[in-house]
């Protein structure tokens, strides 16, 4: 295997026994919202709002 594939799937598994073991139910609250969910849910949400800002942020070409 590639190290490329090799390192993908590590991430995956550490990302996976993550998500496993945080099953509780968190509160978020922004501003005068109360938002409760499950861990499960909130912590992929957040890595993909911290990777779209990334990668918007990180481009070399601003269009705007």
């Amino acid at each position: 295997m590639k190290p490329k594939y090799i390192i993908l799937l590590s991430v995956g598994i550490i990302f996976a026994v993550v998500l496993i073991q945080n099953t509780q139910v968190v509160s978020l609250q922004i501003l005068f919202w109360k938002i409760s969910m499950s861990r499960i849910i909130f912590l992929p949400l957040i890595m993909l709002i911290g990777f779209m800002v990334g990668f918007f942020v990180g481009r070399k070409s601003w269009d705007w």
